[in-house]
């Protein structure tokens, strides 16, 4: 540990996420399939970052039974959802083994689960996984990309979901 770091005060996690609550952000489903089918988990941490080349990232929970399916596989959707779609969101946050039953998905063209009712869908290839504490950076590079005629997005703010009037 450097001098500097026993410097810095300790910062209650509570705290921190109380005003990070504070930062509206959309909210997206990132999926993948294998072997046992369809997999997701929910996340506010979708990011764009960078253009050329073209890469997102995400930061799914090391705790998630479902990341570890979605890694295997190389490659991941994320299905950044609309106003419409708050049911589907305590379907993909909570630990289970069929989050897809009643949900209505089609595959993308590499059989990726691409939700129907999202308003856009962005495809990738994984190209790295950073540790970050609690949680895990992914780097994803864009391999196919689509958007819907919707409008309205889901969002998050100060624990709960709701939609936007402009």
């Amino acid at each position: 540990m450097t001098a500097d770091q026993h410097l810095e005060p300790s910062v209650d996690p509570g705290r921190l996420r109380k005003a990070m609550s504070r930062f509206c952000t959309g909210v997206a489903v990132i999926t993948g399939v294998d072997d046992a089918g369809p997999t997701g988990l929910l996340v506010q941490s979708l990011a764009s970052v960078s253009l050329d080349p073209p890469l997102v990232l995400f930061c799914p929970q090391k705790t998630s039974r479902s990341w570890p399916r979605i890694v295997g596989t190389g490659r991941f959707g994320a299905n950044i959802l609309s106003e419409g779609q708050r049911h589907l969101c305590d379907t993909f946050a909570t630990s289970g083994e069929d989050k897809f039953h009643g949900v209505r998905w089609h595959p993308s063209r590499t059989g990726t689960p691409m939700l129907d009712g999202q308003l856009a869908y962005v495809e990738c290839r994984i190209e790295a996984v950073h540790d970050a504490g609690d949680h895990e950076i992914v780097l994803g590079r864009v391999t196919d990309l689509s958007e819907s005629e919707l409008d309205g997005p889901l969002l998050f703010y100060r624990g709960r979901f709701g939609g936007w009037a402009a």
